[in-house]
């Protein structure tokens, strides 16, 4: 089905039932969140003339509650796994979960009240992690044998009660970028663009990203995946500073409204299938305004899934954040400053308020220099969890880039 059809139909409620984390670059978001977006003209290579990320002049936005009585907006806010557990896992590389490693990362989830995996299905890079017989899949993306038997993995996630996730990394994506450039941002040179880093994305505005992800998601979810959890749901950082020189194709909605889109067609797409949609986002995003220049907004975000994921790692809040002048250093009042935030944030969803399940840190931030950081074990972890508990937080994901997780935690703080 079209996609933008599909949205049509939603609204007139016809649906069908290195080591510090995976969003590291806070610091041109955050700008990006504090400033609005720049007003440009498209040039004839890039569509519709107005605003970098849609209309000359964005809308204002309906108050949360504002859809509540919409039947569209209940049957994408039924979840569709009522009864799943309170979630407290664990992030595993596609390589740890295809070798040896996996062996003591169960071992941690069966001695431990850890009880889930976020593994990596379609990686940062944009790998299919696993060899599938997808056609359309095949011919997208580029499948790699990290995991050797993607079956076999579910069978043992499933014998140690482990409540698997799949994590899908959407619009950062090189493989795809570089193999249908027309899918991507492209220099004035006809070269793809990519960040500093050397990653390259793939245009939000583009309805075939759109459904090449949620293939992967369904393919996910018949493979035995519980909940689909999407990454890099945004636009590249700064990208309002580069909106009028790169050529893309878009159409007249606000950045903001096309990542909205995307995650309610996601939701729309995946929910009938049982399985359950999940979204990481920036930890300071609860914090500030919408971030205009990437495309995200919190709520518009939140009130569209059924889990929430901010990434909330003491280490990306600066000095002064909370009224700590090193948040690494006091991870305690730094989470709980975060969930003040994020519960102002989303409380005026009422009932359609999302499970917040925040990425905690368990990794030493020592790229912060002397002075600015502590060495992360046991009391860091549990210190992150207590602040959860006081905020009426039941649920958490640690992150470790290398899945090396402190032993010895009491995770029932």
């Amino acid at each position: 089905m079209n996609i933008t059809w599909a949205l049509l139909t939603m609204a007139l409620g016809s649906v069908g039932v290195p080591q510090q984390g995976h969003e590291a670059n806070v610091t041109a978001v955050l700008e990006s969140a504090l400033k609005p977006p720049a007003v440009v003209q498209q040039s004839g290579n890039t569509g519709t003339a107005g605003q970098a990320g849609g209309g000359a002049t964005a809308q204002p936005s309906p108050s949360p509650g504002a859809e509540a009585g919409d039947s569209t907006f209940q049957i994408i806010h039924t979840d569709p796994q009522p009864d799943a557990p309170k979630v407290k896992g664990i992030y595993v590389t596609a390589y740890s979960a295809g070798g040896e490693r996996m062996e003591q990362l169960l071992a941690l989830l069966d001695k431990t009240e850890l009880n889930s995996m976020v593994i990596d299905i379609k990686d940062d890079a944009g790998y299919i992690t696993y060899k599938t017989d997808n056609p359309e899949l095949q011919k997208l993306g580029k499948p790699q044998p990290f995991i050797g038997d993607i079956n076999k993995l579910m069978t043992r996630l499933k014998e140690h009660d482990v409540y698997p996730i799949a994590r899908i990394v959407v619009f950062k994506d090189t493989i795809l970028a570089k193999k249908n450039p027309d899918m991507s941002f492209v220099n004035s040179d006809g070269s793809v663009w990519a960040n500093k880093g050397g990653d390259s994305f793939v245009n939000p505005y583009n309805e075939e990203v759109w459904k090449y992800n949620v293939e992967i998601a369904k393919e996910a979810a018949k493979l035995g995946f519980k909940e689909i959890q999407f990454d890099y749901v945004r636009f590249p950082e700064g990208f309002e500073k580069r909106a009028d020189t790169l050529k893309y194709t878009k159409n007249d909605r606000p950045r903001v409204e096309i990542i909205a889109d995307f995650v309610k067609y996601a939701k729309a797409e995946l929910g009938p299938l049982g399985v359950r949609v999940s979204v990481d986002i920036f930890g300071y995003a609860a914090s500030v305004p919408a971030a205009e220049g990437i495309g995200q907004d919190f709520v518009k975000i939140s009130k569209n899934v059924d889990v929430i994921s901010p990434m909330v790692y003491p280490s990306h809040y600066s000095t002064g954040w909370f009224d700590v002048k090193d948040p690494d250093k006091d991870p305690y009042a730094t989470i709980k400053g975060s969930m003040v935030d994020t519960h102002k944030k989303l409380n005026p969803l009422g009932s359609y308020k999302p499970v917040i399940r925040p990425w905690i840190q368990d990794f030493t931030a020592s790229w912060l220099g002397s002075g600015h950081y502590i060495k992360y074990g046991k009391q860091q972890v549990e210190d992150q969890i207590r602040a959860l508990k006081d905020e009426n937080i039941e649920e958490f994901l640690l992150w470790n880039a290398n899945n090396r997780y402190t032993s010895g935690v009491d995770y029932e703080q």
